[in-house]
């Protein structure tokens, strides 16, 4: 399995960015998609995941009302649209796949990683 990540880049505070992820070796069939990030010195931490089926997602609190995760099964691809982006959204962001919701959203774990793609958003 392959994640490769896309649309990271330098933005200023306001705009709207749209990642995406492409995954291959695999239908990703039942899988939880997600996205991560890590900012310099910090910890990675949990951003939003979708079910396969799309009906359930989940989002940190500080991207609730400003991020909004899709999938489109067919093309194995997960996106993560940001908008109203804040310096503090600077951060290398990465995408993962589990099989299990809670492994992503509760241990902040999951099987697949992609390499990342950095945003930065200058203010």
């Amino acid at each position: 399995v392959q994640l490769v990540e896309s649309g990271g880049g330098l933005v200023q505070a306001g705009d709207s960015l749209r990642l995406s992820c492409s995954g291959s070796g695999s239908n990703f069939g039942g899988q939880v998609m997600a996205w991560f990030r890590q900012a310099p010195g910090k910890e990675r931490e949990f951003v939003a995941a979708i079910s396969y089926s799309g009906d359930s997602t989940y989002y940190a609190n500080f991207m609730t009302g400003r991020g909004t995760i899709s999938r489109d099964n067919a093309k194995g691809t997960v996106y993560l649209q940001i908008d109203r982006l804040e310096s503090e959204d600077t951060a290398v962001y990465y995408c993962a796949v589990d099989a299990l919701m809670v492994r992503i959203t509760e241990n902040h774990d999951a099987k697949y990683w992609g390499q990342g793609t950095q945003v930065t958003v200058s203010s």
